[in-house]
């Protein structure tokens, strides 16, 4: 990770800048790297060591996003995030070591909006704090992105930001949210896992197991039975589509499509070097009769 002169000790004027943001680091030189970055970058930083003063610093000065580390002492990033959320909601990039798969899926999982491994480019750090505040702090769509959004027994309003099925409130994240609200503006319609990430997360890069990840929460919540989805369908070699009954949407499979363990047998990656932390359900052996898309040469890592 490069390295640049720490920030100076006092944050940049309100009127200047461009967002708060908490930076929660046992890690003292990560987090003058990081502070320094987004110091420049324009925004006013805060800084906290572990998940007491995390905490307390968030109590006295709510953060527009918090870029949290999840080895911290005493209490983990996940039990911070998880109390910080239980006060409203708050925008969480994690921070992970490299190869800790299951911590980066269990962080998605919690609710964070991002996360990044380590060692880590603190200019992509940057970017994809600009990435997530810019989506969260978006004006209400106009015309056609304002109209409410029903389907299914499911009824979405971007204005108020409010999601119900069948008259029973949704308790969706900010990505969950717009995740159903794109496919339910294009229902029917397969979508691949990096349109989705450009056109919901606002990404031209990125780990894929961030749409895997976010497409299984948001079954969990909307689906009947989410280890049988009917309205969130894996399609095989494409990514994901959502079907709403009387739409004229059919099913891949409909007699068997699921395996034993509810897993979509529509559904294989193209290429295992992409599927990195999928959800496992999501890509058991395909039916012979289907042809394989072709891979897609990796994104290279990005690097300050």
């Amino acid at each position: 990770m490069e390295n640049t002169p720490p920030a100076p000790p006092h944050t940049p004027a309100p009127d200047a800048a461009r967002g708060r943001v908490l930076v929660v680091d046992d890690d003292p030189t990560v987090a003058e790297v990081v502070v320094g970055y987004l110091y420049r970058a324009g925004y006013a930083v805060d800084r906290a060591g572990d998940g007491a003063a995390a905490l307390e610093r968030f109590a006295a000065a709510r953060p527009d996003l918090v870029v949290l580390d999840l080895m911290l002492p005493a209490m983990d990033g996940f039990e911070v995030c998880r109390r910080m959320r239980a006060h409203g909601p708050v925008q969480v990039i994690m921070l992970t070591a490299r190869g800790d798969e299951e911590d980066r899926i269990l962080g998605l999982e919690t609710g964070a909006d991002d996360y990044v491994t380590k060692p880590f480019s603190p200019r992509e750090l940057v970017l994809r704090v600009e990435s997530v505040l810019r989506r969260a702090g978006a004006g209400a769509p106009a015309a056609e992105g304002a109209r409410p959004l029903s389907g299914a027994g499911l009824r979405l309003d971007p204005v108020a930001r409010s999601a119900s099925r069948d008259g029973v409130g949704l308790a969706l994240t900010l990505r969950e949210f717009d995740l159903l609200a794109f496919l339910l503006r294009y229902p029917g319609r397969a979508f691949g896992r990096e349109e989705l990430m450009r056109e919901v997360w606002g990404w031209d890069f990125g780990d894929l197991s961030t749409v895997t990840v976010h497409i299984r929460r948001l079954r969990g919540k909307v689906e009947q039975d989410p280890a049988r989805p009917r309205l969130i369908r894996t399609v095989w070699g494409v990514g994901y589509r959502l079907d709403l009954p009387g739409e004229g949407a059919a099913s891949e499979d409909p007699e068997g499509a699921e395996g034993p363990e509810g897993a979509d047998r529509t559904h294989v990656p193209e290429d295992p070097a992409r599927t990195e932390g999928m959800d496992r359900t999501d890509h058991p052996e395909a039916p012979a009769r289907t042809a394989a898309a072709p891979a897609a040469a990796p994104l290279p890592p990005v690097r300050g």
